[in-house]
């Protein structure tokens, strides 16, 4: 089971991140979110520590622009997209990053059939109507939807998880790779220590559970 958490803004997330053996931090380069880092915080925070967890960035509809003044403070080990399949694949074309691709899904009919040009997917519900920012939104998929869904790339499963929902979520969907973000706040953009500890071990206890 790999881990990534989401939405990384402040020292005590990051440090609690790497201590509690997340596969991946997320940092969030879209002005609109709580959770939004300039690039000059993402390295600072990311300069912590010299391992750890990749290093993921996370864009809404980028120009190359934006992602160029990104990777030239912080070296980013994956780009996070919200875009279509083909804007993703010039993406990585362009910067020779890896790149996932977020889709939201309401119907197992929405799930992609990923193509040449990526490296994963994110898999998360669609925006509520009025929504001002992409993702899952604190909302939980139909998790049954995705069993037995088997793409060509990784994916990771994203949108409504906590401590006390992702062993069931993992169960149902068959996900192997799990993205929190506000599953693990005490309110929205603030991250707590004590939660991504336990999201962490309840993924990871869902995975040995399944073996």
């Amino acid at each position: 089971m790999r881990i990534k958490i989401c939405g990384i803004n402040s020292a005590g997330a990051f440090d609690a991140a790497v201590a509690a053996g997340a596969d991946w931090v997320g940092f969030v380069f879209f002005p609109p979110s709580p959770r939004f880092v300039t690039p000059d915080m993402a390295a600072e925070l990311s300069a912590r520590h010299a391992g750890g967890p990749a290093r993921v960035g996370l864009f809404v509809r980028p120009g190359d622009a934006e992602i160029e003044a990104a990777l030239a403070r912080v070296r980013l080990d994956v780009l996070q997209l919200y875009t279509d399949e083909a804007r993703a694949a010039e993406a990585r074309r362009r910067f020779g990053v890896p790149v996932w691709r977020a889709v939201g899904v309401s119907d197992r009919l929405e799930l992609p059939a990923a193509r040449a040009g990526i490296d994963g997917l994110v898999i998360e519900p669609k925006p509520p109507e009025g929504a001002t920012r992409p993702g899952g939104n604190a909302v939980a998929l139909d998790w049954a939807m995705l069993a037995g869904w088997r793409p060509s790339v990784p994916w990771l499963l994203a949108g409504g998880l906590t401590a006390d929902n992702v062993a069931e979520a993992v169960r149902r969907s068959g996900a192997e790779a799990v993205d929190v973000s506000s599953g693990v706040e005490s309110r929205p953009g603030v991250k707590e220590p004590a939660l991504i500890r336990a999201f962490v071990a309840a993924a990871r206890g869902a995975a040995q559970v399944l073996a």
